[in-house]
């Protein structure tokens, strides 16, 4: 079936060699919450801190130049990775903070640019955000006056587009949405939805954080102004964020966060700020972090995005068509496979999904429960919350039958067959 050598990918993963409850091998089903990490990832942080450790952009030492060259070559990599400009990265601590980053400036903006949000102007989000893009926007509204307005979701899993030019009409100033739902596994339609953002002259906001791990993005073809995603769900270290906006609206908003390394000239009455993406980059960066990310770009594109996602895609369909047999499961989201990722979230009558993550871990099988960061979504299907299994590249149809296997044996310990 594979791509690719699934094997030869496992091996790659130390983790996955572990025994875990009950001398259990992992089966790990949780990358949607944050992936594991290949050897050479790990190796290209150590080597970093052994080889040359110093702060990037700062000193005329070997270390600092050394320092500062593998930091911004590891920004050139994830920005090949996107099809962008170099400088349109900007490396964050988080995909959270890379949206809070454009929320709080459009905040601070001056009356009269383009940013600037007032009362009476609209913010559109969707019903299956998570709530790092929808917090970040709510405490936006808040603050400014603005009205926050969202698509729903259909019954399948969709987002409702019937009233997409209603909701996105003259007032709108910020359109957020995610790429693909990290609940539903849904993939959105991002040029058609681009249409109606243009239409109004509104500024298109994504959350690429369970699609740039997943499948080939690439931000020229999106038709969107910014994207936030974070390393530790594509192969990647944490504490590490990637904002990618197009220059030029980079270079006119207000930073977020301000102190060093990114001004231009500084008195003791004020301060000029420098371009992108140093504006929104105060601070000693998270340079061994990036160099991670970088290596975790490397290994990705080693085995390529095309035959990744269509590993995941025949991943997904055979854990869909599997659970489907099982009575008395019920999968939340899409059930064909087009325009859908691989998450597959789902309830088990008369099992609680706590109970259900319980049960399965001491199988060894790692799932995630909950409301997944998306509790409106949760409100929408009338669950207090799912059982949620995320696939990647190094797992296999082994994974897939033991969590098959695990879910009917939890449900015949529960309900007593």
């Amino acid at each position: 079936m594979s791509h690719f050598d699934v094997s030869a990918v496992q091996a790659d993963f130390p983790i996955l060699k572990r025994l875990i409850r009950g001398n259990n091998r992992l089966v790990y089903l949780d990358s949607g919450a944050t992936s594991q990490k290949p050897i050479s990832v790990l190796d290209a942080e150590r080597e970093f801190y052994t080889q040359h450790n110093a702060a990037a952009h700062r000193g005329a030492h070997q270390l600092a130049e050394e320092a500062t060259e593998i930091f911004e070559a590891a920004r050139g990599k994830v920005a090949a990775f996107i099809g962008a400009k170099v400088d349109e990265v900007v490396f964050t601590k988080s995909a959270t903070e890379s949206i809070n980053l454009v929320a709080y400036s459009f905040g601070n903006a001056d009356l009269g640019t383009k940013f600037h949000i007032k009362a009476g102007d609209r913010i559109v989000v969707s019903e299956m955000e998570h709530h790092a893009n929808l917090i970040p926007w709510q405490e936006l509204a808040k603050r400014t006056g603005a009205e926050l307005v969202w698509l729903s979701v259909t019954d399948d899993g969709r987002l409702d587009l019937s009233n997409a030019e209603r909701i996105i009409n003259a007032k709108t100033k910020v359109v957020a949405l995610t790429h693909q739902s990290n609940v539903l596994g849904t993939i959105n339609p991002i040029n058609e939805i681009a249409k109606y953002v243009r239409n109004v002259g509104a500024l298109f906001v994504l959350d690429a954080c369970q699609s740039v791990p997943h499948y080939a993005v690439d931000v020229k073809e999106l038709d969107v102004d910014f994207i936030a995603f974070s390393g530790h769900k594509m192969l990647g270290p944490t504490g590490v964020g990637v904002l990618w906006g197009k220059q030029e609206l980079l270079d006119e908003m207000p930073p977020f966060l301000t102190g060093g390394s990114m001004i231009e000239t500084v008195t003791m009455e004020s301060a000029s700020y420098l371009p992108a993406p140093k504006r929104f980059e105060a601070g000693v960066p998270n340079m061994a972090q990036a160099v991670g990310l970088g290596a975790a770009v490397d290994y990705l594109n080693r085995i390529g995005m095309e035959k990744i996602h269509q590993h995941e895609v025949e991943l997904t369909k055979a854990c869909i068509e599997r659970l489907s047999q099982i009575p008395q499961l019920k999968i939340v989201g899409p059930t064909d496979m087009e325009l859908r990722g691989g998450v597959v979230s789902f309830t088990l009558d008369g099992i609680h999904p706590h109970d259900l993550g319980q049960a399965l871990d001491q199988y060894g099988i790692a799932v995630r429960t909950g409301h997944h960061c998306a509790w409106p979504l949760m409100k929408k299907y009338r669950v207090v919350a799912t059982t949620r299994a995320s696939l990647y590249l190094y797992n296999d149809l082994a994974d897939v039958e033991a969590l098959v296997t695990g879910v009917e044996r939890a449900r015949d310990y529960f309900l007593g067959r």
